[in-house]
């Protein structure tokens, strides 16, 4: 279906080619991963074949062929009129950020329905009945809504679902996904990578995948092209690359994949002894016209001083809101408390009625570190201006004194203080993810709020982040409240998880027990719908489609009552709770 021989992209003035000599093949049906880190060339391998490279970026040679034996075109020689007929009817793409790559002037339904109108030979009625069939495919709770909807009205993985529709809407012969799956919680990317699946068995569609998940890679790939600076380091089947790499680099990435172990190690007993930060009985309430949305819904929990607690579940379920009310971003619904203790058995301070030099005080004890890692800096100032910015608000040290502060920072978090006057624009994301975290570092906070810190980061660059936090926190002392949908992650950081689910918590316990032994079906739905990139171990549909289903589908004593009122909060073993009928 593609072939891709000798491919080798130039920036103007660059004195070395970004994309130097790729070749890969996919016939048709096969899914082919290209893997590597950030930087390594795959978006751009995957642009060219569209046509779509960025500004003064140029193929300097090679060729790609599309098509099968005599139909077969070099897409690089193509006519521009030939080559609009193919992009979005025969070769479609899923872009990796949907909001940039969406129309913010046009409803989702018109923009999906676009591609029929225009290669599908399709009236209004007909492609409105498709484009519906499609949403509903890729898991929108409401798709009539969601065609009406702008995309500035959708949350970031309600984008990517549109973005997803869109791709495959018309049956594409090669589908090209570029990380398709970043912004969605495992339940879902564990539907949409189904999907994808069952559309390729029905249709015959080859698919071209971009990602740095190995996890992912184990499950959808049948052959994997590893790339490094633009070249490829290794190439071969999935199960002989993944399970038998050759190349050191490869290795490298395998080493620094997460995953959940067999037994998890027990870092915590799941005994509360000192809180530092305690909620009971938390409700939010969010009201968008004639709609009340409940995020939250009665959430009791506490964190640790000097623990992780890990906070998971799917998109929706309340994880970001609570990060959001503990940091006093928003105020809870009426009756629930939010206590915090600055040091181990002195009273307590109720956050909610706290102000003036109290509230100033917690504000510097508690920081956050935000999931993008480039929305979150200010493209105007300097990395050193970010990092200073929180001193000189907080008033803790004169300029001399700040930037001094500042280059200490930088060196703690790993980056060279000779680095400060830059701006966020010439970092990596790693980098930059290292500069947020030197930000909420330097009030000497006590709590550290992380909402999805590594999400956007590929294998490599997660495994320092983490690292990195690992160190922090042993040699600060600090308690981290770490959100996150990667259980592999959380398997490897946390001494508790909460479960959330819908703004309740489904299930509490230590990771070595949570992973070992789920009690609740939802529970059970996450770790079956996180990938492992292992090849003999692949994700379990059945299980996912149960667990992320209605509550009225699970096992009788987690199922709602009649009035819809939700079961207990329960202590099965020590350490250990579980939502179900006692």
């Amino acid at each position: 279906m593609l072939k891709v021989e000798g491919l080798t992209i130039r920036f103007r003035n660059a004195p070395h080619p970004v994309v130097d000599g790729v070749g890969f093949s996919i016939g048709g049906g096969q899914s082919v991963a290209l893997v590597g880190e950030s930087g390594s060339g795959k978006t751009l391998t995957c642009r060219s074949i569209l046509g779509i490279l960025p500004r003064g970026a140029t193929v300097a040679g090679g060729s790609i062929l599309f098509g099968h034996g005599a139909e077969a075109v070099d897409l690089l020689r193509l006519s521009a009129s030939r080559l609009r007929d193919i992009r979005g009817s025969r070769i479609s793409m899923i872009f990796q950020e949907p909001m940039s790559a969406l129309s913010p002037l046009h409803t989702i339904g018109d923009q999906t329905m676009e591609v029929l109108r225009l290669h599908g030979n399709c009236n209004r009625t007909s492609a409105r009945d498709r484009c519906l069939a499609m949403f509903e495919r890729v898991g929108f709770p409401d798709p009539v809504r969601a065609f009406r909807s702008y995309p500035f009205q959708l949350s970031g993985g309600l984008r990517q679902r549109a973005m997803i529709a869109m791709a495959m809407v018309a049956r594409p012969q090669l589908l090209i996904a570029d990380e398709p799956t970043t912004a969605l919680d495992v339940t879902l990317q564990a539907q949409v990578l189904a999907l994808i699946k069952e559309l390729q068995s029905e249709t015959g569609m080859a698919v071209l995948l971009v990602t740095h998940d190995l996890g992912v890679v184990a499950n959808m790939a049948d052959a994997v092209v590893v790339m490094r600076a633009g070249r490829v380091m290794e190439s071969g089947s999935c199960a002989d690359v993944l399970g038998r790499p050759l190349h050191g680099y490869t290795r490298k990435l395998m080493a620094a994949a997460p995953s959940i172990p067999e037994t998890a190690c027990a870092q915590g007993s799941g005994t509360m002894q000192d809180p530092i930060l305690e909620f009971h009985g938390v409700a939010k309430t969010y009201e968008r016209g004639n709609v009340r949305i409940r995020a939250l819904d009665g959430v009791d929990l506490s964190v640790g001083r000097g623990e992780t607690l890990a906070i998971v579940g799917e998109s929706g379920s309340g994880k970001t809101t609570l990060a959001r009310l503990a940091m006093l971003a928003e105020r809870p619904d009426p009756g629930g408390r939010l206590l915090f203790r600055a040091s181990a058995g002195e009273p307590p301070l109720d956050l909610l009625s706290a102000a003036g030099p109290e509230l100033t005080a917690y504000r510097r004890r508690a920081q956050m570190v935000f999931q993008d890692p480039y929305a979150s800096l200010s493209p105007r100032m300097s990395v050193g201006e970010i990092i200073a910015e929180p001193l000189a608000i907080h008033g803790v040290c004169g300029r001399g004194e700040g930037r001094e502060r500042v280059r200490a920072l930088m060196a703690q978090v790993g980056l060279d203080p000779a680095w400060a006057n830059r701006y966020p624009h010439a970092f990596s994301g790693g980098q930059r993810q290292r500069i947020g975290i030197a930000r909420a570092l330097a009030l000497d906070p006590q709590l550290l709020i992380c909402d999805e810190p590594t999400s956007a980061l590929d294998v490599s660059v997660q495994a320092q982040v983490l690292d990195l936090l690992e160190s922090i926190k042993q040699r600060l002392g600090l308690s981290l409240m770490f959100i996150s949908h990667d259980l592999a992650v959380v398997a490897r950081l946390a001494d508790r998880v909460a479960v959330m689910r819908a703004g309740r918590v489904m299930e509490e316990a230590p990771p070595a027990i949570l992973f070992s032994a789920p009690l609740h079906p939802y529970t059970r739905a996450l770790i079956a719908a996180s990938p492992e990139p292992d090849v003999s171990r692949p994700i379990d549909i059945a299980t996912v489609a149960l667990g992320a289903g209605r509550p009225d589908l699970w096992p009788e004593p987690f199922r709602p009552a009649a009035d819809g009122a939700p079961p207990p909060l329960v202590e099965a073993a020590p350490g250990h709770f579980v939502r179900r009928a006692a």
